[in-house]
């Protein structure tokens, strides 16, 4: 039954674009256009009236569809840094983003060569309490080197602390071995508080009372 229907439904359709097509060719012929054009007019005329819906459709979803770009500033702007947008970035883009989210604490920033680096990607923060950082933008957990890479490269860029940062999580043995040597580890679920931790590890030290 619903087969029979969806058949006269479709022959309909395609009786009324035959319609459609003969009174726009027959239409543009009496208004004085020639006989090729107003056979083009009437063969095109149900394709653009056929296609118009489907078109307006994926120009609205398309055009209310944020890329990836949009989707990282809004992050940044609504405090849910990297919770949304991680996933179609490369790593490159992922340690762009880390620099801004930490020049929104208004501290300087250092975006490191590619070479050379010392496994250290970005130093946050004024002297004596430079924050050497780390970025991976990963589809696995962190281990062990990303923490043995930036607590050695610290000193080699005179920095004084050290963060791995990434959208996924750690393993056990790089949270032991941070832990061990003082190393901030923000992951996947601690994202959101990245901007006030760069904020706590590069504040000033209080002066110590007489």
């Amino acid at each position: 039954m619903a087969e029979a229907y969806h058949a006269c439904v479709t022959r309909l359709r395609w009786k009324l674009y035959a319609a459609l097509g003969v009174a726009v060719g027959t239409t543009a012929f009496l208004i004085g256009a020639g006989l090729v054009a107003s056979v083009l007019l009437a063969v095109a005329a149900p394709v653009i009236v056929s296609a118009a819906p489907r078109f307006f459709v994926a120009t609205v979803v398309g055009a209310a569809t944020p890329g990836a770009g949009e989707r990282a500033a809004a992050d940044v702007m609504s405090g849910t840094e990297f919770m949304s947008g991680t996933e179609f970035m490369s790593g490159t883009e992922f340690e762009d983003y880390v620099a801004r989210i930490a020049r929104s604490c208004g501290v300087p920033v250092i975006m490191t060569s590619i070479t050379g680096d010392w496994g250290v990607d970005l130093i946050i923060g004024h002297r004596p309490h430079r924050l050497a950082v780390q970025c991976k933008r990963l589809s696995r957990p962190v281990g062990a080197g990303a923490v043995q890479e930036v607590v050695a490269g610290a000193p080699m860029q005179d920095c004084t602390q050290t963060m791995v940062v990434t959208n996924h999580e750690f393993t056990p043995a790089a949270r032991t071995l941070a832990e061990r040597h003082g190393c901030e580890l923000v992951g996947g679920a601690d994202l959101p508080k990245l901007r006030s931790t760069i904020r706590r590890l590069t504040r000033p030290a209080e002066p110590a009372s007489p």
